[in-house]
Order: C-alpha cells, then sequence, then structure tokens
C-alpha cells in the first residue's frame, strides 16, 4: 500500500450538534477506512469534544495535528491517522 499523498486534502467529517461520545466514534470510524498517514478534519460543537478528541488520538496513536475554533463556536481537529 503507498503511503498517502502529504497534500492531499483531508476527508471532512460534520459532527456537529451531536453529542459525546458520537464525535469520537465517527472519527475513530473514518479513520479505520482510511490509510495510515490520511488526515480527516472532524468539526464539532460538543464541548466535550475538547477533551475526547485528543485523548482518543492519544490512545489509538493518531496525531492531533490542529485544533481551531470556528466563528459558529464548532471547532475543527485535524487528525492523522496513525
Amino acid at each position: 500500500m503507498t503511503a498517502p499523498d502529504a497534500t492531499a486534502p483531508p476527508v471532512d467529517l460534520d459532527a456537529r450538534h451531536l453529542l459525546c461520545p458520537l464525535p469520537v466514534l465517527r472519527l475513530r470510524r473514518a479513520l479505520a477506512a482510511l490509510p495510515p498517514g490520511a488526515r480527516v478534519a472532524l468539526i464539532a460543537t460538543d464541548p466535550a469534544a475538547v477533551l475526547d478528541v485528543p485523548h482518543f488520538c492519544a490512545q489509538a496513536g493518531h496525531a492531533l495535528l490542529a485544533q481551531t475554533p470556528l466563528p459558529d463556536g464548532a471547532r475543527r481537529y485535524l487528525v492523522q491517522r496513525g
């Protein structure tokens, strides 16, 4: 299997208005379907995601590349599959 193109855009995953644990469960499912090195951009409004996403990434061996607050109150998490 070849490594994903580092310049390829991430897979977008909109989890706005979903509550814990659904944003992380959807992120886990999306990452499982991708090859190592691929990236997913999760957008979530759940306040618990600020703790849940970094914890999930650390436990599952994925890299949390960035957390960015969005104007609508959501937060964007850029995750690279480990």
